[in-house]
């Protein structure tokens, strides 16, 4: 197990990419707290699923937009767990749309959650890292903040964003023995890409050079490897998983 005993908080961990990242978080050997906004069966029901594999797992309903929450959760974790190790900043939505359709609010939404959420989040851990002098911080980002999406203008700053943090805080924190990195998938088949039309899936794999949409899996897989010791020397940096579709 490459995480044993290691306790992790992260957001937006009911669905997808998130579910995944729990799921492998204990399969590993990690203690976990995740964050969901609003199924509570959902919630329980990955509990249960997590618990029958050993480890010891606890959900969190809050919004991530939210300081104070942010505050508490990260507190409570530590009396919980007895300490925090591991952060994994991946709770975000979307709101797309043309830019001359787009509204205030969903501009702010998006904004507030996918970037505020981390720094939230991110904010009231780092004191903790910097005490102990360790910590792990994976950040998930997209290929939109990397290349841009047409009608994603909230959602490919926000990514971008992800990645310029990403990028500053390692420098600010290494010396602190602390790691920040990023992964930006590409498209992966979870609920949200399922609401896409069949023919513009079709269209967006012929843009994969792999010719095919990843999984949530894959997404966990590349946190796995960042959070474990055979990333020792990588801090500052975004791994794509995204089937070649950002090569620049």
């Amino acid at each position: 197990m490459l995480l044993k005993d290691k306790v992790a908080v992260v957001t937006g961990g009911t669905r997808g990419i998130g579910r995944a990242i729990v799921m492998m978080l204990v399969r590993e050997g990690a203690h976990v707290a995740f964050t969901y906004l609003k199924s509570s069966s959902d919630a329980e029901a990955l509990v249960k699923e997590a618990a029958e594999s050993g480890g010891k797992i606890k959900a969190f309903q809050m919004d991530v937009r939210d300081f104070e929450k942010a505050k508490e959760l990260i507190e409570k974790v530590k009396e919980e767990f007895g300490k925090l190790d591991i952060l994994v900043n991946n709770a975000g939505i979307t709101k797309d749309k043309a830019l001359m359709m787009m509204a205030k609010v969903d501009w702010q939404d998006v904004i507030d959650t996918n970037l505020g959420g981390l720094f939230n989040l991110t904010r009231n851990a780092i004191v903790t890292f910097l005490k102990q002098k360790s910590g792990n911080i994976v950040n998930i980002s997209s290929v939109s903040g990397i290349i841009g999406l047409s009608r994603q203008t909230n959602y490919a700053a926000s990514k971008a964003g992800i990645i310029g943090f990403t990028k500053a805080l390692a420098r600010e924190v290494g010396a602190y023995n602390i790691r920040v990195n990023a992964v930006a998938p590409g498209f992966i088949e979870t609920d949200m890409v399922a609401t896409l039309k069949e023919e513009y899936k079709a269209e967006i794999k012929k843009r994969i050079p792999l010719e095919r949409f990843g999984s949530a899996e894959d997404v966990a897989a590349a946190v796995k490897f960042l959070l474990s010791e055979k990333a020792a020397y990588i801090t500052g940096q975004t791994l794509v998983v995204d089937g070649g579709m950002a090569i620049l």
